[in-house]
């Protein structure tokens, strides 16, 4: 029977995530999964597509503040206010409200990437919504991931994906929020309603994946042969997209824990 064998929050798009045991889960996905963003001088976010450098952020939320580390950087602790003054800030089509999180995080983030950049945290009173093309009702909503509240991808497909590679790659390079054992390769592509811990998911579409997934997220450097990319593209299609785990929304909050069966059907 399947299981969760891993959770995993990245509190800011594009930095470093980590693992939990247990996973509070909200209307947006797993609380402070892609709450905070960096954005450009224009307002528009910035990822591992064009700043790899990113990955090697590590943010850590406790209590209210957040803690940024970095290769060759002091850590920098800061306030993480959710009330202020909204900045409007993009995340490819949707433009979202916003709260700036000071000059002390600008500073720092912009003097490790190089570039003028803000860190914004969405706002609690904006809801973006899912992609009514495929969200199962018209209140779903997101924080600042691509486009929706979770991603969900089989221990068994990334060991079938490694037989295909020349280097086999980690888990981390996908990004992932629910890992799950226990089942056959790309069994997920299958699964419609999905229950975990007594609470209802909804598989909703195949991930289009990106050049993100070419970053050594240990490194920040780009796989020179664009793999896993490369080869994804051989085997696993959907809508002329390379494709790998599955976009998941969120019926029901409640707590999602490690060892958690899931129950497909």
């Amino acid at each position: 029977m399947s299981h969760i064998s891993a959770l995993h929050c990245y509190p800011v798009k594009s930095c470093t995530g980590h693992a939990l045991q247990r996973a509070e889960l909200t209307p947006r996905g797993i609380r402070y999964d892609r709450e905070w963003m960096v954005v450009d001088a224009e307002g528009v976010f910035i990822s591992q597509r064009t700043y790899p450098a990113i990955s090697q952020i590590l943010p850590a939320v406790e209590n209210g503040r957040m803690t940024l580390s970095a290769p060759g950087m002091p850590d920098l602790a800061i306030d993480t206010p959710d009330k202020g003054d909204i900045r409007r800030v993009v995340v490819w089509n949707d433009v979202c409200e916003a709260i700036d999180q000071g000059e002390e995080a600008a500073r720092w983030l912009g003097d490790y990437l190089e570039t003028t950049v803000r860190l914004v945290r969405m706002s609690r009173s904006f809801a973006r919504i899912v992609d009514q093309t495929y969200a199962p009702r018209a209140t779903d909503q997101v924080g600042f991931a691509d486009g929706y509240p979770m991603l969900l991808i089989s221990e068994a497909s990334l060991a079938d994906l490694n037989t295909r590679l020349s280097t086999p790659i980690p888990m981390n390079r996908f990004r992932p929020n629910l890992v799950v054992t226990g089942c056959a390769p790309y069994a997920e592509d299958d699964w419609g309603n999905i229950r975990i811990g007594g609470l209802m998911l909804e598989i909703v579409k195949p991930c289009g994946r990106c050049a993100t997934t070419t970053v050594d997220q240990a490194t920040g450097i780009k796989d020179p042969d664009q793999e896993p990319l490369r080869t994804l593209s051989t085997y696993r299609r959907w809508k002329n997209l390379a494709i790998f785990g599955q976009n998941v929304t969120c019926a029901e909050t409640g707590v999602l824990s490690v060892g958690d069966i899931v129950e497909t059907g």
